[in-house]
């Protein structure tokens, strides 16, 4: 039926009459409207689909002739600014009219806008609410920059003038206030080309809307109409009121986004439009507690278009827009000046924190729907706890206004809620949800201490620890559940002030999770139980971790399992728990009667696709693992003995159920467990496991399950390599041949790379562990099947393992290697162009020490055969006034010079000594894209220095026209003492976190349009600090390399003391003619590089 359906529209799109038939249907009001819409949708179809080749969807074939275009056109455009109500049909409408507005005007359609803005200005309302739609979706996706620009000025009056009209309905003005807002994405877009011009006009339309701004958000609401407002459609005061909502919504939203965008604009009326915030927040605290906090109004709701009109929505603008007011410099000013504090534990002697905090603890209350939810899901009231949902409410909100306070005022905000909190516990009037509230605040306060490193005085810790110890106490779930969680972070906040009552309070807490009759506050009680085991030390804590450990087990056996399935977030609870709780001494793991590990994995098995639990099991069993290794072999053993039954376990269970997520985790345990094996491994480890992994390794295709079963392999063999050859299968088969077997399975074509990621480990340690002696005939064969393999090996990761294969063969005897690559057909193109391609995108701090060494070895074999093979060499980067983006990369693809492989490898070792010696990426963004630089960094450095250094320019430099003032000398490289470089610290100014940033224009200077390295050096400023908010950066940096910005590295001092060595003794004995490489071959950049480091350690 659907592809008859389809057959059909498109015969019936090669007729002409098709789009007018359609068209007419829809503006029949007598025709029932969801065939109007389905009439509408279908003409929207074929608009974007073959309308006209500018459009994005557009399939190929005009489907509407010209003759038939214009009379759509208004057709269209009647239907969409008709005066009939029906909203559904006029916004589907809109849409096609907007579509057709961004392949047409003004070109075709000229009268467009002067039409919609003569409809606005003088058509009925329900004429003009078409009419802004029409407009809002025009400047949203169909005007462009110059088609702005040549309207904006009546376009902006005209909306500001039904905005400003108050006979109009609120719901009309609203929309207008929209399509202002719409205008500024536009300015936002081309304020960095337009920078003057943009900001003129953006300042003389401020100056005309802040007033009126203004005036809304001081414009009183009224009481809650009666019946459902929410719900209620037509004519009233219920359509009244959701109007102004809709209308205060839009005022707000458009101040966030004129600061968002010219905060500098905004920043001097900040004082005045706070205060109205303020006010209007205290004036709608009883409606909104009316609604939400004791009824169980609809919330977060939207009309047909598209404005939201529920009051929780414009509590939560406001409350952001509040926030953001904070950190404007002339609010916090003036706020700053009223603050005098009297001392300790008397808070301040100004009314405003303290109404402050009335008003985040008014709007903090829980919900109605809150709470319902959190009593029907625990997942979800964890997941509030825990920050993990994209919820985003009034009492987050407000949660974030607490932690921007602490973050200011520090002291003063605690005490002034410490005021508070007494205050509100000591009333009788005080609702639990109002003490709730006060407390959640106190949590959110309490984590901005932690993190910014802040402790609570002592009074204040006792007298919040006296409010926490009344709440745990109350009848009430939620109140219970918050003060056993604002306890772990105030014991965590306050130090060794509330040690002792803490531990003292451990022991209530698992009495809780036993005896509770809430599941709640269970919950929340497993939850803290992390806190106070980070805050207090262990040894008070350690007397416990039995108890703890039988009370988690209790909890956990208690559990519904096929709730607990679902249940993620309480799964990652509990386990973050118990790895804190094995923390305290990881050595209780392998005793007799611990369970600890029992436990850990049976809270894993339960939700083993959860890759939250997945990663958190493996960075506990790696803790484990790595501290149990360090007691001894002995410990090691016991362990073993524990956890092997429990994995092969898995394993069975895995293959019986078709849970793959399970046999993964087992495999991944396995890795830690094997990794960090004695050698040899305990007796009987091969035999047990090996079974396991022939079975998946030689018939799984899933590489999640290929990767670290190989690695696991690899990892008996590097530790106990006797035990796995000696081992034989059911059918006889050795260690040696299963091996064998599986790195030839990987290496066929058919097992993608990501999968077979760890066959180049496993072979290069086979290879090292079995010799020639063992392996026989199947050595060479193993490293032609690698070469061939390699050659079609794309992704970065595969690459590596096999590359490593040689470079590991090369530390012992790299002419062996070359010798057997010459007589493989193209063996040495194959293996030694991937090799030096990738060399700088190696990962591992081991991995990439051997590569280091392996390619210094093959340089200083000086071989003929190895000076003859060319590879690929410096990009050339070309000579453009364009800006290179995306589309135009795909066209014009990179050229590099050919260079030999002895030069390449001393290219790729100056860049591994620039990673090594810390200087992670500066060649890398050097060879990607020099109009990124400084101009004159790369040069800099040898210039202002020794006038013998760098004294004749080097044409092999693809860079060369760029780098007109580089000079190579032919002198000694030792005797090089190139000039120091301003240090970074130097630059720290120009990253200099400041609060007031954000409220800050960027510079007036105007970006012209003209070539990249203008834009570039425009973007990079007086300082050489890239601004990313610049588009023209955003595009150059689009053309970076993804490999080389995967290459940054850290420090080695390691790799660097060994390259220095390196490159001092083949420039001292001119070894495979270096003297020459350098002079010729090498980049000034890279000659600088190369005595910037060799230079400064030499000296």
């Amino acid at each position: 039926m659907h592809w008859r359906c389809l057959h059909k529209y498109e015969d019936l799109c090669d007729r002409g009459p098709f789009p007018a038939s359609l068209c007419s249907v829809a503006s029949h009001r007598s025709v029932p409207t969801n065939l109007r819409q389905a009439a509408l949708l279908v003409l929207k179809t074929l608009v974007v689909e073959g309308w006209s080749p500018s459009l994005d969807e557009f399939q190929g074939e005009v489907l509407v002739s010209e003759t038939t275009k214009a009379p759509l056109r208004e057709a269209l455009l009647a239907i969409a600014t008709s005066d009939e109500d029906d909203r559904k049909v006029k916004s589907a409408a809109s849409y096609v009219v907007s579509k057709i507005a961004s392949s047409d005007f003004p070109e075709q359609w000229p009268t467009l806008l002067p039409t919609l803005l003569h409809l606005i200005s003088t058509g009925t309302q329900s004429q003009a609410h078409g009419a802004l739609k029409v407009l809002r979706d025009l400047v949203e996706e169909g005007l462009s920059d110059d088609q702005f620009f040549g309207v904006a000025r009546d376009l902006v009056k005209v909306v500001y003038d039904t905005a400003i009209n108050g006979s109009k309905k609120a719901t009309l003005r609203a929309l207008a206030v929209s399509v202002f807002r719409g205008c500024f994405d536009i300015l936002e877009m081309v304020k960095d080309s337009h920078r003057v011009a943009v900001k003129t006009f953006a300042d003389e339309a401020l100056t005309a809307w802040l007033p009126f701004f203004t005036d809304v958000l001081k414009q009183s609401l009224g009481p809650v109409p009666q019946g459902d407002n929410e719900a209620t459609g037509g004519e009233g005061p219920e359509e009244e009121w959701r109007g102004l909502i809709a209308l205060k919504l839009q005022v707000v939203k458009t101040l966030m986004k004129i600061k968002a965008v010219f905060p500098g604009l905004l920043s001097p009326h900040t004082p005045q439009l706070f205060s109205a915030t303020w006010q209007e927040l205290s004036s709608l605290q009883q409606p909104y507690h009316q609604l939400y906090v004791n009824d169980e109004r609809q919330s977060r709701l939207v009309d047909a278009d598209g404005l939201p009109y529920t009051l929780d929505l414009l509590v939560l603008e406001e409350l952001d827009f509040m926030q953001s007011c904070l950190r404007a410099p002339p609010v916090r000013k003036q706020l700053q000046a009223e603050l005098r504090p009297l001392g300790e534990g008397h808070g301040s002697n100004s009314s405003w924190l303290l109404e402050l905090i009335r008003l985040a603890v008014a709007y903090a209350q829980i919900t109605t729907e809150e709470e319902g939810l959190w009593e029907i899901d625990v997942n979800i009231f964890l997941s509030e706890e825990t920050s993990a949902t994209a919820n985003y409410t009034a009492r987050t909100a407000c949660g974030d206004l607490m932690t921007k306070l602490g973050d200011w005022l520090h002291e003063a905000a605690a005490q002034d809620l410490q005021r508070h909190a007494s205050q509100v516990f000591a009333s009788a009037q005080s609702t639990w949800k109002e003490k709730e509230a006060v407390l959640f605040l106190l949590h959110q306060l309490l984590g901005e201490f932690n993190d910014i490193s802040r402790t609570l005085s002592q009074n204040l810790a006792h007298s919040f620890a006296e409010s926490v110890r009344f709440a745990v106490q109350q009848g009430d779930t939620f109140l219970r559940a918050r003060g056993y969680l604002v306890y772990g972070g105030l014991v965590k906040a306050s130090g060794e002030y509330l040690y002792e009552a803490g531990a003292a309070f451990v022991e209530q807490i698992l009495t809780a999770v036993t005896n509770d009759s809430s599941e709640v506050v269970k919950v929340a009680c497993v939850r803290v139980l992390q806190d106070f085991l980070q805050a207090l030390p262990p040894i008070m804590m350690q007397p416990l971790q039995g108890t703890i450990f039988s009370t988690l087990s209790n909890f956990f056996s208690a559990q519904d399992p096929s709730e607990l399935t679902d249940s993620d977030e309480l799964v990652v609870a509990l386990t973050e728990t118990l790895r804190d709780t094995i923390a305290l001494d990881t050595l209780i793991c392998i005793a007799a009667d611990s369970g600890a590990l029992n436990l850990l994995f049976s809270v894993a098995s339960r939700a083993p696709s959860n890759f939250q639990l997945n990663m958190l099991v493996s960075e506990t069993f790696e803790d484990i693992t790595s501290q149990v290794t360090k007691a001894g072999s002995g410990a090691y053993t016991r362990l073993c003995g524990i956890v092997l039954p429990s994995l092969t376990g898995a394993f069975d269970v895995g293959n019986l159920t078709g849970e793959n997520a399970l046999t993964v985790l087992a495999a991944d345990l396995l890795v830690i467990l094997a990794g960090h094996g004695f050698e040899p491994l305990p007796q009987g480890f091969v035999a047990t496991v090996m079974p396991k992994l022939e079975c998946l390794l030689l018939t799984s295709t899933d590489g999640e399950i290929l990767r670290p079963g190989t690695e696991a392999i690899k990892n008996m063999l590097a530790h106990d390599p006797l035990q796995v050859f000696e081992w034989h299968d059911s059918s006889g088969k050795s260690g040696l041949e299963i091996c064998l077997l599986l790195i030839d399975r990987l290496l066929q074509q058919g097992i993608d790379d990501n999968a077979a990621a760890e066959v180049g480990g496993l072979a290069a340690e086979l290879v090292e562990k079995a010799g020639s002696e063992r392996l026989g005939p199947y050595l060479l064969q193993l490293l032609r099947a690698v070469t061939i393999r390699l050659e079609s090996a794309e992704q970065a990761a595969f690459i590596q393992s096999l590359i490593l294969v040689f470079a590991r063969l090369s530390l012992v005897s790299a002419k062996d290697v070359v010798d057997f690559l010459a007589q493989t057909e193209n063996g040495l193109q194959v293996v030694m162009s991937k090799w030096l391609e990738n060399s700088v995108t190696f990962a591992g701090y081991d991995e990439i020490r051997q590569n280091v060494i392996a390619l210094s070895k093959l340089y200083a074999l000086n071989d003929a055969r190895l000076a003859t093979t060319m590879v690929k060499g410096d990009l050339i980067i070309p000579v453009s006034n364009r800006i290179m983006t995306r589309s135009r990369a795909k066209q014009t693809p990179d050229q590099f010079t050919t260079v030999s492989v002895p030069v390449k490898i001393i290219k790729v070792l100056i860049e591994e000594l620039t990673s090594a010696s810390g200087r992670s990426g500066s060649g890398q963004l050097e060879a990607s894209g020099a109009s990124l630089v400084p101009s004159g960094m790369a040069q800099g450095d040898n210039q202002a220095g020794d006038p013998h250094q760098l004294s004749q320019p080097n044409p092999h430099d693809p860079n060369a026209a760029h780098n007109s003032n580089s000079h190579v000398n032919n002198n000694n490289i030792n005797h090089h003492h190139p000039i120091s470089r301003q240090t970074e610290d130097d630059d720290d100014d120009d990253f200099a976190d400041d609060d007031d940033d954000e409220w800050e224009d960027a510079a007036d200077d105007e970006v012209g349009s003209g070539s990249a390295q203008a834009a570039a050096a425009a973007a990079l400023g007086g300082s050489g600090t890239l601004d990313l908010g610049l588009s023209s950066t955003k595009e150059a940096l689009m053309g970076f390399d993804e490999a080389r910005l995967f290459a940054l590295r850290r420090r080695d001092d390691e790799t660097q003391a060994y390259l220095i060595d390196f490159f001092r003794d083949v420039e001292g004995r001119d070894v495979g003619g270096f003297r020459e490489i350098y002079a010729h071959a090498l980049t000034s950049a890279e000659q600088s590089r190369l005595m910037r480091v060799v230079g400064a350690q030499h000296r």
